[in-house]
């Protein structure tokens, strides 16, 4: 079942033209290029259904978009410009990067520019908002661009002089990439999280372990997974050297993207003789809550393992795990209950409507009265940027999805990275303590 124009290669499919098998991405890949089929490797220049940019890389792309000489972008409603990673500004520069960005827009009628108020962390809001759809082909001057996947289509993070020819062409060059297929049987055990399947994943393979690849999840398992689960695992396809994440278009996405996605979509399938350099299989109802310790993602360990490991903060949010259902699992860790003392609570709701929706609900109470504050949304200490920058020797759980060496701050500090329901259970105990044992 799909919905928009038949591609370039069923076309060709249809004719009984002999076409080679093809994963999901080059499949996407070769509709965009209107050719019948792509091979690893090849090069090739794609249409875009999605150009994306935020407050830091959006001003360095309209710098080279005017010093080229465009003297428009290719469709306003293409192009999107969120201004999410020192917004509300922190300081001078940062103002002037939003001004830039915010006159760039007027100028040019920017259909989906978010400011102050309406924005919200770029990867959690252009999913909310049915910005992205199945099918489409995406570029994002930010690495985790790749995000997108989850609603099963090719997305991928580029540099701002990319994006800069993206936003006035609406094309753009890429090599194909190969592809590992992740396997995915069984289901999650309370309290355990897509956070813990890509910790657990990046974990196996490591850091370079899907290097410019695109990793492809499929079986039994991928149903169990809610949208938000599948949202936060290809957000950190990156985190494995992946040029991509995707998921296959399932009853699950075809409810996500039913009255939200403002565009038809169009569902595309791996071939069964696709080729994959490598195939992982991962048993869901095995795996246990899991902590990546500095300084390095793929250095996971059991949270149960991390009894003696004391902390001075808690951040739950970012474009990794800032949405309503990781709002949730900190909600019932923390409902009535107060974190260590000695300990920082920062919660980051990941757009103005997951914001709201934790004041319907009666959750920011509950997590201002567990002495936690809540942010607006923004990416604050994810990045270093504000909001919970860590000081000397100072250890922060954090729900983001990076703790390279002075990520959050001081470069002696550290940063462990964790699921939000690890997060919320280790604030409460003052050390990192699994929220499955913690909250029996």
């Amino acid at each position: 079942m799909s919905k928009g124009p038949m591609s370039l290669g069923q076309w060709f499919l249809n004719k009984g033209e002999k076409i080679m098998g093809m994963t999901m991405t080059q499949k996407i890949l070769a509709a965009h290029a209107g050719l019948p089929e792509v091979k690893t490797g090849q090069l090739i220049n794609a249409k875009l259904d999605v150009v994306l940019g935020n407050d830091i890389t959006t001003p360095v792309a309209i710098n080279e978009f005017e010093k080229a000489g465009f003297k428009e972008v290719f469709d306003k409603d293409k192009v999107n410009i969120v201004l999410d990673h020192f917004v509300p500004n922190k300081d001078i520069k940062s103002a002037q990067q939003s001004k830039q960005c915010r006159e760039f827009a007027c100028a040019h009628g920017i259909s989906h520019f978010f400011d102050v108020g309406q924005m919200g962390i770029e990867h959690a809001l252009l999913p909310e908002q049915g910005i992205v759809t199945a099918g489409d082909c995406i570029v994002g001057a930010d690495s985790h661009t790749c995000t997108y996947g989850a609603v099963g289509a090719f997305s991928t993070g580029v540099g701002s002089t990319d994006m800069a020819a993206a936003m006035a062409t609406g094309e753009l060059w890429f090599k194909v990439p190969s592809a590992i297929r992740v396997v995915l049987t069984g289901v999650l055990r309370p309290w355990v999280s897509g956070k813990d399947v890509i910790l657990h994943l990046i974990g196996k393979i490591g850091v370079d372990g899907a290097l410019y690849k695109s990793l492809e999840f499929t079986g039994d398992g991928v149903a169990s997974l809610s949208m938000d689960d599948r949202l936060c695992i290809c957000n950190m396809a990156i985190e494995a050297g992946g040029k991509n994440g995707i998921f296959p278009v399932d009853d699950v996405t075809i409810e996500y993207l039913t009255g939200r996605s403002k565009r038809d979509w169009v569902v595309y399938e791996a071939d069964a003789d696709a080729v994959y350099d490598e195939e992982i299989t991962i048993d869901l109802s095995t795996l246990e809550s899991t902590v990546s310790y500095p300084h390095l993602p793929e250095n996971t360990h059991p949270a149960a393992e991390g009894g003696d490991i004391r902390i001075d903060q808690v951040v739950i949010g970012s474009c990794t795990n800032g949405r309503l259902e990781d709002m949730e699992a900190a909600y019932k860790v923390l409902n009535g209950k107060h974190i260590a003392d000695g300990v920082r609570g920062i919660i980051i709701p990941g757009t103005m409507e997951v914001y709201k929706e934790c004041i319907r609900r009666g959750w920011t109470l509950a997590f201002t009265e567990a002495g936690c504050i809540v942010s607006t949304p923004t990416c604050g200490p994810c990045l270093g940027g504000y909001m919970g920058i860590l000081a000397e020797g100072e250890r922060c759980v954090s729900t983001t999805n990076r703790n390279f060496v002075g990520r959050m701050g001081h470069v002696t500090s550290e940063v462990y990275l964790a699921s939000p329901a690890t997060a919320a259970a280790s604030a409460i105990a003052g050390r990192i303590v699994d929220p499955q044992g913690y909250m029996e």
